[in-house]
């Protein structure tokens, strides 16, 4: 009886591998063609991945610069006249001439006025801005963040409501003897 005992277990075991490997072959093709996917579709991810970072150095090298020459900042002469005659013929306020060279609001009034001269960095910044049209300007705004918004002047009080002493509210006696 042991004999026919091993048989019957010898003879399950080899079925059950037979059975297994019957599952498992077509399961391992499947991953098998599975990873050679995944391997193509990685190697087309790198590709357009390297095409893109081309692509966005390229476009930020055609993006307007406000650079000049040392030789032009050197050649070119601001008055200033010819300061404010920029800002008008570009259509900028001060505080969008500021923003674009990278100076306070106050500091261009004091150009414009005369009182100080702009440094050679932004002198060169300038001299950019002269070769530029409105709408280049107006470009270089928006793609700095720079379109300021404009404020709204503040509401004037309607006049002859003003409020007379004896309708504002005195403090009272106990008020005035804690203080």
């Amino acid at each position: 009886m042991g004999k026919v005992e091993n048989s019957i277990k010898s003879e399950i075991s080899r079925l059950a591998k037979r059975e297994v490997r019957g599952t498992f072959l077509p399961l391992k093709r499947e991953v098998w063609k599975m990873r050679l996917r995944l391997s193509n579709l990685s190697k087309n991810f790198a590709f357009f991945d390297r095409l893109t970072r081309e692509q966005i150095r390229q476009e930020e090298s055609k993006k307007l610069r406000l650079e000049a020459s040392g030789e032009e900042v050197k050649a070119s002469r601001f008055t200033p006249e010819r300061i404010s005659n920029l800002r008008r013929r570009l259509g900028l306020s001060q505080r969008e001439l500021a923003f674009l060279t990278g100076v306070t609001v106050g500091a261009v009034g004091l150009w414009e006025k005369g009182k100080f001269r702009p440094n050679v960095h932004k002198k060169a910044v300038l001299v950019a801005l002269r070769k530029l049209s409105k709408r280049d300007v107006r470009k270089i705004l928006a793609e700095k963040g720079g379109e300021t918004e404009k404020r709204k002047p503040k509401e004037k009080r309607a006049k002859g409501k003003r409020r007379s002493r004896k309708s504002r509210v005195a403090p009272s006696k106990k008020a005035r003897r804690k203080r």
